[in-house]
Formats: C-alpha cells, structure tokens, sequence
C-alpha cells in the first residue's frame, strides 16, 4: 500500500539549484525510493563525491545482493540518527537526470494513495521502459592460471574428474558454452541443487560470481562528421573528392552516410581527421516514432457550433473540466486541432489522448499535416529506445503535442497548457491490472488541476460518469431550442458548478456541412431464420454488399468477436473442447489453406490443433458454432467473391505498424469492405466508408454486468457513426436476435438523451456508478480452495463495517484463468464522502503467499 509513515509530496519541491555541492559538505547522502518488490519506506546512501544529484533523478544503487533502481527523494547533510554512518552504502550512479516539478510529483502521490498502490509501482508506469533496472548474479569461467584460490585443478587435463556430481554439471555448462558465462538464474533452472555446485566450483577457483550492472535504456550515439578546413594542397585527389561532397551537403553528415555516398572506408576519414580538415565526433540521434510526410493542412472553417465550442474553450483561464459531446462526424477533431494551435504559438504544450493505438495513426497524421514536428506518439507499442527519447524530448520546454494512449496521461510536458482524452467514454483508458488500476480520465482531471489548465472529454457517446458531472439534465444535443433552429448551448455562461469544479457542456449536434446521420436499419434474425435464410448474413446485408460491390463503394462490418467460430462441440454428445488451463472453450482460428485446423484460448493464449474425433465420445461429428471475424471474411469470400476483403481485429494488427498499414490500404480503395472487431468502433475517420454493417449485435446485450447496456449502445451507436461521412448519404444494418431491446430502439434514432434517462434511472435505483462508487477486490490462486477460503475470510472482515455494502465473496464469471483460480469482492458505498474504509494493510495480511490480492478502485470490468 501507499507509505503512510512519510509525507513524501513536499519532498522534492527543491528546485534544481538546491541540490549539495561536494565542496561545502563532505558527507552528503540521500534518501531514495527503491524499485525492489516487498520494500517499503525510504533509504538512506552516502554520495560519491564525483556525483551532483538532484531530487527526481533516478540512480542505480546497491540493495542487498542486487544493483537496482532508485529515486531521488531528498539531499540530507546528516543521516538517521540510528544509522550507524558506516554502514550506509554509497549510490552507484546517475542513471537519468530526469527532475519531477512538484505538481507532477504530487500527482504521482495521489494516484498512489487514490489507488492503493505502492509509490514506486506508479513511478515505474510513469517512466519509460528501462530507466530502472536490475542486476542480476552471473557465473563465468575463469580462465588462465592467475585465480586465487586452489587453482591446481585448472593445471589438470581434466578438472571436472575431481568434482561432485552437481558442480561437474555446471561445470560442462558453462565450458559447452564459447564465453562460459550464463546468470545465476538460468544454472538454477537447469540444475538441480545448483548452488552447492557452484559454491564448490567457487571454492575450487574454477569459476568466478559477478554482479551484472542493469541494462538500462541509453541515448542512441552515431557518428557525425562535420567540414572545419578549408581544401588545402596536402590532400591527396580521392580526399578532396570527399571533402567536397561534405561540403556541398551542407558540410556535415553521418558517416555511414558519408561512407555511402563517397563509397569510402572509414580509414580514410581518419587520415583526413589527423591533418585538421574534418572532425569525427559522436552524436545522439533521436528514435521517435516516424510517420509519412504531409503537405501542410490549412484551418478548415468552423460551422457555428464547432466556432462556439472553440470559443469557450479558448476562454477558459486555468482548470475547467468541458464535455465536449458532438455526434459521430461532427468536427470535434478540427476543433482540438484550433484549440491547440494559439498555444503553441505562445510557447506551450497540448496532451491528446486516445484510447487505442490502432486510433493514433489517423489522428497522428491529421496533427502532423498541422503542426509538422511538433507533434510525438508516446504508447507500449514504440520500442523501448522511441519510449525513451521521446519521454526525454518532453523535459526540454520546447512547444509540442504528444498522443498517446492512457500511459502518456503521466508524461512530463512542461508548459502544459490543455489536456484532450478523445473518445473518452472508452473502457481502454481504465487500467485492470497491473497495479495501478487507475483510470486515464481521473488522472486526467487530477493533472489538469495541478497543472491549472483546462480539460477536454470529447466523444459522441460520454460516459454516465462524465455526463452526470457537467451537470444533473443538460440539454439534448440532438434537440434543436425553438430560438432559429440553434441548439442551445451550455457553454460558460450557463455552466455548471460540480464539487467545486467548474464544468462546462458544449453540444456539436450536426455533421460537417449538414450531412444526415445514417438511417439505421434493424433487421430481425429470427424472422430471416423462419423464413429460411439460414446464412450469417440477412437479406437486407447481403443485398447491400451486393450493391456496394456494383457501385465500387465502401463498407465496415463489425463482429463482436474475432477468431472463426466461438467454440467448437460435438454433435453426438454435446461434449464442448475447453482450454485445459481456463474455464472457457477453445476458439476456433483458421490459419489458411491446408494448414492445420488450430484451437486457441483467448485467455491464455494455449493452442491446439482440432481433434479428429470427440475426446469424449470419439464421434467423427465435430461442429463450429459461433461467427468470428475469421469465419465470416470465409463466408464473404464465398459468397461474394469479387469483393476485397481488410481483416482488422487483434489478430491481423500484431505487428509494429500494421495499424497504419492497414487503414492505408483502405484509404486507397484497395480492399471493398474492412472487417473487424471493437478496433472500427474508435473514431477511425473514413469518409468513403458508406455502408455499415453489424452482423450480431446479441453478443455484446447478454453480458453479467451493469455497464452491458452502456457499452453497447456506445459500441453500436459508435460504429454506426463510421458510415457517410463523406459525400455519399450512408447506410447502417444492425442484425440482432432481439429487436425489443431498449439499447436496439436508442440505437436506432440515435437518441442518446432517452437511452441515458432510461440507464441512469437504473443506476440510481440500484446504487451503481455514476450514484454510488465501488472497488472490487480480485483474489487469484493456484490452489482453488485456499483462494476460496481467503476470499470468504476477507469478505467476512469486511462485513462488520456499517458504512459500505459488501457483495460477494464469489467467483468470478470465469473462475478459472492461465491455472489461477479467481474469487472477487465487491465494496458498494455511497459517492459523496469516502466511508473508512479498511486498512488494506490488514487486508493483505489475511492473504496467504499463494495468493494474490489486486484492489481494483472505480473497475470498469467486473465480471
């Protein structure tokens, strides 16, 4: 849990300049928080004299046996009194200069204690990959006759004659290997007892224990060469050729470019570095992620909704939270990008975030057509080298945007001047684990406050949560006022005051240049069934595939699941093939033509091929069931062949870059129809995109948990959203099994207003977010009734408080994941006043080794 015996926010508010100078004071030290699991609280080290640390630096220090990383709390001229000064060990070094402002520092607190998480876990997501590192214990050959110890076994033909059993073992590892060297770690793995052999080996001189320094993320050096002299007449013909290319570029380049270019060797720049024409020095090059050049994009003008919306935004002075709610296609993009564009100007920064990485090339490229250079990408799918000096390039004041997806909600932008969660209503900004399970939204608002800057939730379907805080009824945005057919705004003069924040509504309730939201059509597949349409695809569906191929447009069609079929089961007896590590069936993954049949867990990942027979009953009669996106691109190209065909799920998207890729290849009219899962519904903008369809919209009605209806109505509205955008009128077919639905009829007039009275009258009812708050407690184990037990003992501790209403102890809906058994507890209580809640260091206690407590604050997910 968070430290409670250390203030630590009021720690490092020392400026740079604060830090010890190694002349004033002799012994200097530091207290630093170490990334070592299971330690708690801060240590003390002594400086090296050579070293000129400041708070928020991150060093590499010794921990016990280890080499680990550490953060620079706070400088001392005197230690702990109880700490006996010989005993402090000295810091190692400086691992990255990387000062936290003391607002940051205070939002890293916060999350910390808001999310009951260590303070070094919240550290550690805020940094990039890298930055604090581990060393790990290594055992090499010695090699030679100059080892202390009794060396007279490395004079015999054949050492290994003399040893025991276990340590010979090891001994032929490490001389089967070319450096003889392997990690402590990896003998142990291979070795039974492998410790007592290398501490005979160790005894016997053969071998020595090494401590390997982290690896740790480092600045990228390449070698510049750069033109210092002029042509003189002590050069020979073939050097002066090169000088004067170096000159005509501008004299300075890389050197492998240079070599390239001249088709020279790296020997004759040196000879012409040695007569002082030249100078070969070496040079960090930036790895950032790099996207396609643009020509310059122009500020498009603004309808009167889009101005109005600009405007209050451009109005506000210091924090303020604004709801920007604006239907699918109605320019809320245009207006983050004229938002942003006066502050940088006035030498400030902007943060977009998104919530998937498949979203960030579209949004990138349209930012980078605006702002050029001026622009980052900060998400887990960089490498760790573009993490790391993109995270740096932050720290230099210069005037930039970074996208990112929910992690960047932590980069260190100085000047940061407005903060934009895109889509905001999207469950990918909530993190389930690992700890902590914090929501990008909430850290958001947090940042904004300290950082005193506005806040911008944009989306065309926002959450109950972020439509609630603006205010208990704001107006329709699809209910013109009777004042000229304008919508009425609630901008900042009709803004609302919400927990002593101010809060604004502005409403964007028409496409770009009047275009119509698509007509939805839904289509009953019980009626196709009984009149005998037995494909996966309706009627109307297949009629408008049809046409969209004779027309040479454009479609989506969206399935819930991706994969081929959802399980597979026999015919003879019912038998359905479960992962044997997960209570869950195998999904069904076609690889291509020919290949092995493959079963794959969606959990865990495991594989399989497909069976023959029925494990249970050897029937030959195995059947698919259910419709991936695998399946039904199979069924397209079956039944329309001539029509191109984009998969676009988490199968086909694994690769860096494949995002990009993809949607480029739709762009260019290069595939008819894009066939994907959740990925199409996150504000991908196509405007050639005119059909939509969704093949069954049932699998994402029946699910165990109260955000079921939120999230498809969100889903369903939102992909809808993708079709005629552009200058064709567009079409939407939703395909579902119960037309009765009140999510289906809301979807169906695109009336957000009806469908979140209906849901929040529910939610009241019940006491469910955004009228009540909860945390769920998920308890996971190998061994199934310890798990059980712990998690009811818990839940009976808890149950003796008054102020908060305990559900469960109880399995979750999939009891069994990877082998880990799993239980939750559910804590409702009221939302304006935190109850007292436990001491969750009590709590932890009442787990056992074996199993694992995560406390899940404000979950999205919980079944």
């Amino acid at each position: 849990m968070y430290i409670n015996d250390v203030n630590l926010s009021p720690l490092v508010v020392a400026e740079p300049s604060e830090s010890y100078q190694s002349g004033t004071i002799l012994n200097r030290w530091v207290e630093v928080l170490v990334d070592c699991p299971g330690s708690i609280g801060l240590f003390t080290y002594r400086l090296p004299a050579q070293l000129e640390i400041k708070p928020g630096d991150i060093l590499s220090v010794p921990f016990g046996a280890q080499q680990l990383g550490a953060i620079a709390i706070r400088l001392l001229s005197q230690p702990n009194v109880d700490l006996p000064p010989e005993k402090i060990r000295e810091v190692e070094d400086i691992v990255s200069v990387g000062f936290f402002p003391s607002a940051y520092w205070e939002l890293l607190n916060r999350v910390a204690a808001y999310y009951y998480t260590p303070l070094i876990q919240v550290i550690r997501v805020a940094l990039p990959p890298g930055l604090l590192g581990r060393s790990q214990r290594r055992i090499r050959v010695i090699r030679g006759r100059g080892a202390e110890g009794s060396n007279y076994l490395l004079a015999s033909p054949n050492p290994s004659a003399f040893l025991t059993p276990t340590a010979r073992q090891i001994w032929e590892l490490l001389q089967a290997q070319s450096v003889g060297d392997y990690s402590f770690v990896y003998l142990q793995q291979k070795v039974k007892s492998a410790y007592r052999g290398i501490r005979e080996l160790l005894r016997f001189g053969l071998v020595e224990s090494y401590l390997e320094p982290p690896r740790l993320t480092r600045p990228k050096l390449q070698k510049a060469v750069t033109l210092i002299g002029t042509i003189d007449h002590d050069l020979t013909t073939r050097q002066r050729e090169i000088l004067e290319v170096l000159r005509r570029r501008g004299g300075e380049l890389w050197q492998n470019e240079l070599l390239q270019i001249c088709n020279a060797s790296s020997s004759t720049l040196k000879t012409i570095a040695q007569k002082g024409y030249i100078v070969i020095e070496e040079r960090e090059v930036l790895r950032t992620e790099q996207g396609p050049a643009f020509a310059q994009d122009q500020p498009k003008s603004l309808n009167a909704a889009q101005a109005s919306a600009l405007e209050t935004i451009q109005m506000l002075d210091g924090f303020a939270q604004v709801l920007l709610h604006g239907v699918t296609g109605s320019g809320k993009t245009e207006v983050y990008l004229q938002a942003i564009a006066p502050l940088l100007n006035q030498g400030k920064s902007a943060l977009v975030l998104v919530p998937e990485i498949g979203l960030t090339p579209q949004l990138t490229d349209r930012f980078r057509a605006r702002f050029g250079n001026k622009v980052s990408v900060y998400h887990s799918a960089l490498s760790d080298g573009e993490r790391y000096d993109t995270w740096r390039q932050m720290f230099t004041g210069e005037p930039q945007v970074v996208i990112g997806t929910r992690s960047a909600v932590f980069a260190p932008l100085l000047n940061l001047s407005l903060i934009i969660l895109d889509e905001e209503h999207d469950s990918s900004f909530k993190q389930d684990s690992p700890i902590p399970t914090y929501h990008a939204r909430t850290v958001a608002q947090w940042r904004a406050e300290l950082e005193n800057c506005p806040l911008v939730l944009g989306s065309a379907t926002p959450s109950l949560e972020s439509w609630v805080s603006v205010g208990t009824s704001p107006p329709s945005p699809l209910s013109p006022s009777r004042e000229g057919g304008q919508e009425r705004n609630f901008n900042s003069s009709l803004s609302t005051q919400h927990s002593a924040l101010s809060t604004h509504y502005l409403s964007l309730p028409e496409r770009i240049n009047s275009r119509p939201l698509p007509p939805v059509e839904i289509v009953d597949m019980r009626q196709e069934l009984q009149q005998g349409n037995r494909s996966i695809f309706s009627r109307s569906l297949q009629a408008a595939l049809q046409q969209l191929q004779e027309r040479k447009q454009q479609g989506i069609l969206f399935i819930h699941r991706r994969g081929h079929s959802t399980f597979v089961s026999c015919r003879s007896c019912g038998y359905v093939l479960e992962c044997p590590h997960c209570d869950v069936s195998l999904a069904y993954h076609h690889t291509e033509e020919k290949a092995p049949e493959l079963l794959r867990c969606h959990y865990c990942n495991y594989a399989r091929s497909h069976p023959k027979f029925c494990p249970d009953c050897s029937s030959p009669y195995l059947k698919f069931f259910g419709s991936g996106t695998q399946r039904v691109t199979q069924e397209l190209a079956r039944q329309f062949p001539e029509l191109r065909l984009i998969r676009f799920d988490s199968d086909t998207t694994r690769n860096k870059g494949s995002h990009r890729t993809l949607l480029t290849q739709f762009a260019n009219g290069e595939a008819d129809l894009l066939v994907g899962t959740q990925m199409l519904t996150k504000g991908l903008d196509l405007p050639q995109v005119t059909l939509v369809g969704v093949v069954a919209a049932d699998g994402l009605l029946n699910l165990s948990d109260y955000r079921a209806s939120e999230r498809a109505f969100q889903t369903l509205t939102q992909v809808a959203g993708r079709a005629g955008r552009g200058d064709d009128p567009g079409r939407v077919i939703v395909q579902t099994y119960t037309t009765e639905h009140q999510v289906i009829a809301a979807v169906r007039s695109h009336d957000y207003l009806s469908f979140s009275e209906a849901e929040l009258e529910q939610r009241q009812a019940l006491n469910y977010p955004p009228y009540g708050r909860l945390i769920l407690l998920r308890l996971s184990s190998l061994d199934p009734i310890q798990v059980q037990n712990t998690a009811q003992i818990i839940a009976t501790a808890l149950s003796t408080e008054e102020e908060f209403e305990i559900l469960g102890a109880a399995p979750a809906s999939i009891l069994r994941v990877a082998n880990r058994y799993r239980w939750q507890i559910l804590i409702k209580f009221a939302p304006d006043a935190l109850p007292q809640l436990p001491d969750w260091e009590e709590v932890r206690s009442l787990c056992p080794q074996s199993v694992s407590l995560t406390i899940d604050v404000d979950p999205i997910n919980i079944i």
